[in-house]
C-alpha cells in the first residue's frame, strides 16, 4: 500500500512540474498594438521580451545578440526558419536570406509592430511560413532613439501616441552613417550584415513629405546603379510583380514621392540612394534592396497593416523567384572582376521616364492666417487621378578606370579598421617594397558650412593624376579590387565618389600644410634657386602672365616654393595609392 501511494505521489509531482512549465511557456503574444486598436506601439524592452517569448515557444525563431550600440543595449537579431537551422553558412547552401531592419528612426514603428505580428502569425500557422526563404529581421537598430520616447517629434506624423526619436543615443541620424560608421550601431550592422549575406533587404519608414491617396510607397534602390541583370531584373519583374500583388490585395501602391515643397502632380526624380543609406549600402554587395515608406498622414492601424502585407508580398516574390535572385547576384559578383571602368557619379537620364496614374489630391497656395505668406494647402475632397512623368532612370556623369589594387600605409588605422569591419580582404607588405603607382592629388572641392552627421561632408571633388615610384614600409596594406567587396572599394577609396571615405574627412589631415616658409629667408633662397634652374625660371614668366598672379607677390613665393623640394609631399596628396592593371 505504501508503495503505491508513493508511486502515485511520484506521478501526481511529476504532472504538477509538468503543467506548471506549460503554464510558464504560455505566453499572451497579443501585441500592445492589437491591445490598442492599432493606436500604440511597444517599447523597446516590451519588443525584445516579445521576441524571446516567441523563441522559447517557437523552435523555429531564434534570437541573438550581436554587438553593442552607442545606447550600450546590444543589437538582436531575430530569425525564422522552419527547418530550425540558424547557421547562416548551412542556410545559404539551400535557401534565400530576407533581412528586415526596423526602428532605424524609431518614431517611423510601423515596421517595428508589423514584423511582429508577421512572425508570430508565421510561427502560429496563421500565415504560411515561406518553405525556401529565411526572414531576418532587426527588432529595433536605434534602441537610444526607441528609448527617447515622446509624442510630439514626429510632428507630421498621424500616430502612434507615444514613440521613440530619430537621433541616436549620440544624436547620430543612423541611415546616414553606413559608410562613415561613426557609431557602434553602424559597426554592429556591418557585422549582421555579413554574417547574414542576405539576398533581399527591407528597411521600413515612414515618409515625409506631400500629400496624396496612397498608404504605402516603396523605394527601391536605384536600378541602373545596381546596373546588369541584376538591376534589370529589379526594375522589370520585382518592381512590378510587388505592386501587382498589393494591387490583389487591394493596397494601392506607388513609387515613393520624392517632392518637397511643390505638389507631385508635375511628376518627380527618383531618389538616388548614395551609399550612406541602407539600401545604398546593401547594394554595393548586390543585395536586393528596398525601403517601405508608408505615408505620414494614414491612420497608424491602416500603416502598419500595409506594411505587414507588403513585406509578405515581397516574401512571395523572394519564394517564386529565390533561385533567380541568388543566380543573379552569384553572376554579378562574377562579372565584376571583369569590369574596365566603374561609375562613380550619376546624373538624370533626361532621354527616359516612366509614366503612370498617381492618385493625388488638389494643392493650392493659399495666404497663410500666421505669416501672411503664400502656403501649401491640399484638398482631400478634391481627390484625382493623373497621368505623371517618374524620372527613374539615371546614367553615369563620371566613371573611373578599375586598378588592379589600392595601397593604403598602416598609419591610416582609421581607414584600415573599417575595411576590416567590411570584410574586405587585404595583404600586408612584409617589407618595404618600391612600386609604381598611380597618386591622387586633391584638385578641389567644396564643404558643407553646416555640420551635416558630425561632419563638414566634402562635394564636388577633382583630382589631378600622376605616376610616381614611392617606398611603402613593412606593414602597409595592399587591397586588390578582385573580391566581393569591390563595389564598396570603389565607391570608399576613390576620392571624387559621393560617399567617399576623404569626402566624409577621413583624410582631412592632408588639406592643411604642416610646414612653410618665412619669406624673407625664403626670398634669398628662392632666387638662387631660380638663378641655377633654367626651367623653373621659365616656367615662372610664364605663370607670371596671369595678371592676378603676377600682382600677388606671396603667391608667386609660394608657387616656387611648392615646385621644389621643400614642399611638403603629403599637402594634398591623397594617401591611397592605386595599382594598375
Amino acid at each position: 500500500m505504501h508503495k503505491i501511494v508513493s508511486v502515485f505521489s511520484f506521478l501526481l509531482l511529476i504532472s504538477c512540474t509538468t503543467s506548471e512549465k506549460n503554464i510558464s511557456t504560455k505566453f499572451d503574444f497579443t501585441t500592445s498594438f492589437e491591445k490598442s486598436n492599432g493606436d500604440e506601439t511597444p517599447t523597446y524592452p516590451e519588443v525584445i521580451q516579445y521576441y524571446k517569448n516567441l523563441a522559447k515557444t517557437y523552435s523555429e525563431i531564434n534570437i541573438r545578440e550581436i554587438g553593442m550600440t552607442d545606447s550600450g543595449t546590444p543589437l538582436h537579431i531575430v530569425t525564422l526558419n522552419p527547418d530550425q537551422v540558424f547557421d547562416f553558412e548551412k542556410i545559404r547552401q539551400n535557401k534565400r536570406i530576407l533581412l528586415i531592419n526596423n526602428g532605424i528612426h524609431p518614431g517611423e514603428s510601423d515596421g517595428i509592430d508589423a514584423t511582429m505580428l508577421l512572425f508570430r502569425d508565421i510561427a502560429q500557422g496563421i500565415t504560411e511560413a515561406p518553405k525556401n526563404t529565411v526572414l531576418v529581421a532587426i527588432p529595433i537598430y536605434n534602441i537610444g532613439g526607441a528609448l527617447n520616447r515622446n509624442s510630439g517629434t514626429r510632428t507630421n506624423q498621424n500616430g502612434p501616441k507615444i514613440y521613440g526619436f530619430r537621433g541616436n543615443a549620440r544624436n547620430y541620424d543612423l541611415n546616414r552613417d553606413f559608410i562613415k560608421n561613426d557609431t557602434k550601431n553602424a559597426r554592429t550592422f556591418a557585422k549582421i550584415f555579413h554574417l547574414v549575406q542576405p539576398d533581399v533587404f527591407i528597411d521600413n519608414h515612414v515618409s515625409n513629405g506631400a500629400d496624396y491617396q496612397y498608404t504605402l510607397t516603396h523605394l527601391f534602390t536605384q536600378h541602373n546603379k545596381l546596373g546588369g541583370k541584376l538591376g534589370a531584373y529589379l526594375h522589370t519583374q520585382m518592381h512590378p510583380q510587388l505592386e501587382a500583388s498589393l494591387k490583389n490585395k487591394k493596397w494601392d501602391i506607388t513609387p515613393y514621392v520624392n517632392v518637397w515643397g511643390t505638389t507631385p502632380d508635375r511628376g518627380w526624380t527618383q531618389f538616388m540612394d548614395a551609399p550612406r543609406y541602407s539600401t545604398g549600402y546593401t547594394t554595393l554587395w548586390n543585395t536586393l534592396g528596398m525601403m517601405i515608406e508608408t505615408h505620414m498622414l494614414k491612420p497608424y492601424k491602416k500603416r502598419v497593416k500595409g506594411t505587414y502585407e507588403l513585406m509578405k508580398s515581397m516574401i512571395e516574390i523572394t519564394e517564386k523567384d529565390g533561385l533567380t535572385i541568388r543566380s543573379l547576384r552569384e553572376k554579378a559578383f562574377a562579372e565584376q572582376s571583369k569590369r574596365k571602368t566603374y561609375p562613380i557619379q550619376w546624373q538624370i537620364d533626361t532621354t527616359q521616364a516612366t509614366r503612370f496614374n498617381f492618385k493625388g489630391y488638389e494643392g493650392e497656395y493659399v495666404d497663410s492666417e500666421i505669416t501672411g505668406a503664400k502656403r501649401l494647402k491640399y484638398d482631400q475632397d478634391r481627390a484625382y487621378s493623373k497621368e505623371i512623368r517618374y524620372q527613374n532612370y539615371f546614367t553615369p556623369s563620371k566613371e573611373i578606370e578599375i586598378p588592379a589594387a589600392y595601397i593604403i600605409p598602416k598609419g591610416w588605422w582609421n581607414v584600415i579598421e573599417v575595411l576590416n569591419l567590411n570584410k574586405i580582404e587585404f595583404s600586408t607588405l612584409e617589407k618595404d617594397s618600391t612600386f609604381v603607382v598611380e597618386v591622387y592629388h586633391i584638385d578641389a572641392f567644396k564643404s558643407r558650412k553646416m555640420p551635416y552627421e558630425g561632419h563638414y561632408l566634402h562635394y564636388e571633388t577633382s583630382v589631378e593624376k600622376s605616376s610616381k615610384k614611392i617606398t611603402f614600409k613593412k606593414g602597409d596594406i595592399i587591397v586588390p579590387t578582385r573580391q566581393k567587396g569591390f563595389r564598396y572599394l570603389i565607391e570608399t577609396l576613390e576620392p571624387e565618389a559621393v560617399d567617399s571615405f576623404f569626402n566624409w574627412n577621413f583624410f582631412d589631415t592632408i588639406l592643411q600644410q604642416k610646414e612653410g616658409f618665412s619669406t624673407y629667408v625664403w626670398e634669398d633662397k628662392a632666387a638662387a634657386i631660380l638663378q641655377k634652374n633654367n626651367k623653373l625660371r621659365v616656367r615662372f614668366k610664364e605663370k607670371k602672365k596671369d595678371t592676378a598672379f603676377a600682382n600677388n607677390w606671396f603667391a608667386q613665393l609660394d608657387w616656387i616654393h611648392k615646385q621644389t623640394d621643400h614642399y611638403e609631399k603629403a599637402h594634398m596628396r591623397y594617401p591611397v595609392y592605386r595599382v594598375s592593371r
